[in-house]
């Protein structure tokens, strides 16, 4: 068979051009799907000022010894404990078997870019693992039995390193993303 055929009204049509038109119609239909995809996927991802809300750079050196700072990263607190050495060894001294959940002092921190770990910082969620209610701590007078932070709301205590120790919140407070930009800045990320 060749490529024209004759058509009983003697208009010939060329075969090839006419699967040529149809292919190229399908692949740019296609196309055009995979980009409104794409637009469609691309919608839910977060804004760019989202995205920026939802971290956050800390100068460590301006918390004072012994005490702490509080911020929001997306509406959510965190703390930043500047421990002394004292608050350091009571959370060292701890055998992580006796703990509701188990963890040591070491785990909860996070290394700089040497390896080595900052045991005077400690960065934690400040959001109590029983009902959501945000622990006082030392810059409001009251750590609880254990030196660390006490939640007002159903009478969780925590210790230095934020662990569960007493009280009904079934989990240690929890640790987040965070890394060292520098010896004296974290980037805390949600």
């Amino acid at each position: 068979m060749t490529a024209e055929t004759t058509h009983p009204t003697t208009d010939t049509v060329d075969d090839d051009r006419r699967n040529f038109i149809h292919i190229a119609t399908g692949a740019v239909a296609l196309g055009g799907v995979g980009l409104f995809a794409w637009a469609a996927i691309d919608q839910w991802n977060p804004a760019a000022d989202t995205k920026a809300a939802s971290a956050l750079e800390v100068d460590v050196s301006k918390v004072p010894l012994g005490g702490e700072i509080r911020v929001l990263i997306g509406g959510k607190p965190f703390f930043i404990r500047h421990r002394t050495e004292a608050e350091i060894a009571s959370a060292a001294a701890v055998n992580p078997d006796s703990l509701r959940d188990p963890e040591t002092d070491e785990a909860r921190l996070r290394p700089r870019d040497d390896g080595t770990l900052n045991r005077a910082i400690l960065v934690t969620s400040g959001s109590c693992t029983h009902l959501g209610c945000v622990p006082v701590g030392p810059a409001q007078g009251n750590t609880g039995d254990f030196g660390g932070w006490f939640c007002p709301c159903h009478g969780s205590h925590y210790d230095t390193s934020g662990r569960i120790r007493k009280g009904p919140a079934p989990r240690n407070l929890p640790v987040p993303n965070y890394r060292w930009v520098s010896d004296s800045v974290v980037n805390i990320s949600l």
